[in-house]
Formats: C-alpha cells, sequence, structure tokens
C-alpha cells in the first residue's frame, strides 16, 4: 500500500465512507476528475497543480485542501462558474458564463475538487 498515490488513497477513502446508495458521488468526483484533468475540457491542469496529474501548470494556485480553503462549496462553485466576479484581471476563464463546461460539469468538477 505504499506504492498508492494520493489521489488514489482519496478515492479509496470516499469508497470506505459511502454505501452503494451513495455511489453516484464517487463516480462524480471521477468524473469531475477526468473533466479537470482533460486538455480539451476543464484543462485546469494548464495552470494548476493537483495531486497525482503529469504535467501541471504553476500559474494559478495549487488546487489542494480546497475543502479547507472553500468551507462555503457555493463560494468555490461560483469561481469556477465566473472567476472574474471576485478578480475582474484573472487569467482563469468564466467556465459558466462562457458555457466552456456545463452545469453538471462543473458540480463534477467541485466534487472532485472538494475531494483532493
Amino acid at each position: 500500500m505504499r506504492g498508492l498515490k494520493l489521489g488514489s488513497w482519496v478515492m479509496m477513502a470516499l469508497g470506505l465512507m459511502m454505501s452503494p446508495a451513495h455511489a453516484e458521488p464517487i463516480e462524480s468526483v471521477k468524473t469531475g476528475q477526468s473533466i479537470a484533468w482533460s486538455r480539451s475540457q476543464g484543462n485546469c491542469l494548464a495552470c494548476h497543480y493537483m495531486p497525482d496529474a503529469e504535467f501541471p501548470g504553476n500559474i494559478g494556485p495549487p488546487l489542494i485542501g480546497m475543502k479547507s480553503r472553500f468551507p462555503d462549496r457555493s463560494v468555490l462553485r461560483a469561481q469556477v462558474w465566473d472567476a472574474t466576479t471576485l478578480n475582474p484581471d484573472t487569467m482563469m476563464p468564466p467556465y459558466g458564463r462562457h458555457q466552456i463546461l456545463t452545469e453538471e460539469e462543473i458540480d463534477q468538477v467541485v466534487d472532485y475538487l472538494y475531494a483532493i
């Protein structure tokens, strides 16, 4: 078990915490990770470090400890939806306002960010 990466530990912990009736959030986290890591969808890796991701960027802050940095989930979601609301000069694209990601995809990315 020493060789498991942080992301694997997160997924294992989520699996242990959730009963089969709550399997959807685990899938949402996996899908959110896929979107965030995708170079053609979320492309969060272009600017942000995320655990276990290959070739992360360093322009934006590392996406770790998001639950403690954003205790109010809606604030994190609003940041992904349109970061220009709080920082008009940000380089982060407004994923929701410009319809880069759907509402569901934004929710899945936030599920993933809350899990890492």
